[in-house]
């Protein structure tokens, strides 16, 4: 090395230095506006809240005061235990309700997880005042819910990933790693390219190559729903709009539409469920527990073996008749064979298709998170016959298979349209692929 060129390395290595010192700056300074963000996030849900409350414990004692009132000239015993009614025991059955509700979704304390929760929605550009409680419980659950997945991913990727630039090295250890997560061959292939195309371009630290990492997941699962012109599946207010759930025995169908109808009351939109798996014991039953639960009315037949067909042909009656906007479809999970529950599938789409061609109809495959690669190929047997349109993905709170998602966008390029992570009506939201990826690599 000659003399001359000690100066230009040590100019290149004080460059390097005040880059990385910048950088470092930088990175505090938004984890410190992240943080305000969340602080003030955290104050105005707290008066949200206390509020709410106020305004129905206000509602209980009018409600208690009207009583007492009526019953005091007549009985001076009921007017005496109405004064020293606690006021829970005030509320009607629609305000307790509410109130559960806001127990359930509780604020809790400022901690890492209200925090990780109000930068995921401040990254979407949302501000403090703009959010809800149930946005908060939500990505909390939905973090907790991918917590197995995370748990046999992450941490090994973080692993690998270290401190140090990316090496084609570590790259042949994430392939291996996202294969593991049931990622799916396709999605991993189209990751790991982009990041050895990057890894050419450029020196890529760890950090970089995480973020690019998770443009990449959003990317795949972007995909079909940007090539279905929707980028989130509601109904179209004014029109019956008819929603099919299909699949295996198992996967939460079910559970699913009380959810969905659920969703659909809060949405603003009339919703009937028509109760078409008469094949499965006491699946007309469950339905109409949902339906309950969920305050939505339900079409059914409850004699044994009862035709599909036919229930659906009185639920679009009864959905015309009432104007009904959405129109919620359970369907069988396993007849005799495959082909069976095709035809019966396609025997329905017929009936839709004479009483209501001006419907929109969808065709949603529920799919369970935990049946991993299962999953998948569940999801490519039914695209074959089924017109599907979209995917549900269920119970990830209890599945290690999380990745799943990004297999099902990539090989049955189908959009996911909503995923559930609990067993509460709440439970079940649209899909966000910036918070699904936020959730599942949350542990950086």
């Amino acid at each position: 090395m000659s003399s001359d060129e000690l100066p230009n390395n040590q100019n290149a290595l004080s460059s390097k230095e005040t880059i990385e010192e910048n950088q470092s700056d930088n990175l505090n300074l938004e984890e410190q506006e992240s943080l305000d963000w969340a602080k003030q996030a955290f104050e105005k849900l707290k008066q949200k809240q206390l509020e709410k409350k106020e305004a129905l414990f206000k509602e209980s004692n009018s409600l208690a005061q009207v009583t007492e009132e009526t019953q005091e000239t007549n009985n001076l015993q009921l007017k005496n235990k109405i004064n020293n009614v606690d006021k829970d025991d005030c509320l009607n059955d629609s305000s307790k309700d509410i109130l559960k509700d806001i127990e359930d979704s509780g604020l809790g304390e400022f901690d890492d997880s209200f925090t990780w929760s109000a930068g995921v929605l401040a990254a979407q550009g949302k501000e403090p005042d703009s959010i809800s409680l149930e946005d908060i419980d939500w990505l909390k659950r939905l973090r907790q819910g991918l917590e197995k997945t995370r748990k046999g991913f992450v941490t090994d990727l973080l692993e690998k990933f270290g401190d140090d630039p990316l090496t084609p090295e570590v790259l042949d250890d994430l392939e291996a790693l996202l294969l593991r997560a049931d990622v799916g061959v396709n999605a991993t292939d189209q990751i790991i390219t982009a990041l050895r195309r990057r890894l050419n371009e450029e020196v890529l630290d760890s950090k970089e190559g995480f973020r690019f990492l998770k443009q990449q997941l959003c990317q795949i699962v972007n995909k079909p729903i940007k090539n279905s012109n929707q980028e989130v599946l509601a109904p179209k207010h004014k029109s019956l709009n008819i929603w099919l759930l299909v699949g295996v025995n198992g996967v939460g169908k079910t559970t699913t539409l009380g959810k969905l109808a659920h969703l659909a009351l809060r949405s603003g939109y009339t919703a009937l469920i028509a109760a078409a798996d008469t094949f499965r014991a006491a699946a007309v039953q469950q339905v109409q527990i949902w339906g309950r639960r969920s305050g939505v009315s339900v079409i059914a037949n409850e004699t044994p073996n009862a035709d599909p067909a036919a229930i659906v042909f009185d639920a679009i009656g009864a959905a015309k008749s009432k104007e009904i906007e959405l129109l919620l479809v359970d369907t069988a999970g396993r007849l005799q064979t495959k082909n069976n529950l095709m035809e019966e599938l396609a025997k329905i789409r017929r009936i839709i298709d004479r009483l209501a061609p001006e419907a929109i109809v969808e065709s949603l495959l529920v799919l369970d998170a935990s049946q991993g690669q299962n999953g998948l190929n569940q999801a490519m047997s039914f695209a074959e016959s089924a017109n599907l349109t979209g995917v549900v993905i269920t119970k990830l709170d209890g599945s290690s298979r999380g990745g799943v998602a990004f297999a099902v966008a990539s090989e049955a390029k189908l959009p996911i349209r909503f995923i559930g992570a609990g067993e509460r009506l709440q439970d079940l939201k649209p899909f966000n692929s910036f918070e699904f990826v936020e959730a599942l690599l949350a542990n950086r």
